[in-house]
This record gives C-alpha cells, sequence and structure tokens, in this order.
C-alpha cells in the first residue's frame, strides 16, 4: 500500500506499507529517490503485521522504485501508480507524486 499526502513545505509524503511476516529478513524501499541503495530507507516493522517507511518527495515527479529483503529477494507494490520494464529482466514500480 502507498499512501500519499502533501505537507507544509510544498513536498509530498509518501509512506510505504508492506505485510511483514515474523522471522522475515529487514526490508527497505529502494528507488531513483535514494540512488537505489539498500537500507537507505529501512523500513519499521509494525504492531499490525506490516512495516512501513515514510518519505518526503517532490511533488510532480515520477519515481522508479521497488522493495528490497536484505537476503537478496526484490518485491514489487501492487498499489503502484505503473509498472516499467528494467534493465535487469524485471519490473520496476513506479510512483508519481
Amino acid at each position: 500500500m502507498i499512501k500519499k499526502a502533501a505537507d507544509k513545505n510544498d513536498k509530498v509524503k509518501v509512506t510505504f506499507v508492506m505485510p511483514y511476516s515474523e522471522g522475515q529478513a529487514a526490508m527497505s524501499v529502494v528507488g531513483d529517490f535514494n540512488e537505489w541503495q539498500p537500507g537507505a530507507a529501512k523500513m519499521v516493522k509494525r504492531n499490525n503485521g506490516t512495516c512501513s517507511v515514510s518519505l518526503t518527495l517532490d511533488p510532480g515527479q515520477r519515481y522508479r522504485f521497488r522493495y528490497y529483503l536484505e537476503d537478496g529477494v526484490w518485491l514489487n507494490d501492487e498499489a503502484a501508480d505503473a509498472y516499467e520494464a528494467s534493465e535487469h529482466d524485471s519490473e520496476n514500480c513506479i510512483l508519481l507524486t
């Protein structure tokens, strides 16, 4: 799930939410907004069975992103605005702000 909300500084607060399973490897969201660096936006486990992280991004932009588990697994978000083929024989999620 992806939640978007305008903030008071004319930016967009984007909250990325994914299911969390006990014993799952640590997850982070990586993409154009953090130079695809695993761990730069680590997701935090919540009591409701999810993990999430919020980022403040520029409005009117198009960002490619995916979720990365520290055990090497890549995941996509069903709530992405769109998808496109990547250079790694997979699909990237698209986020429009």
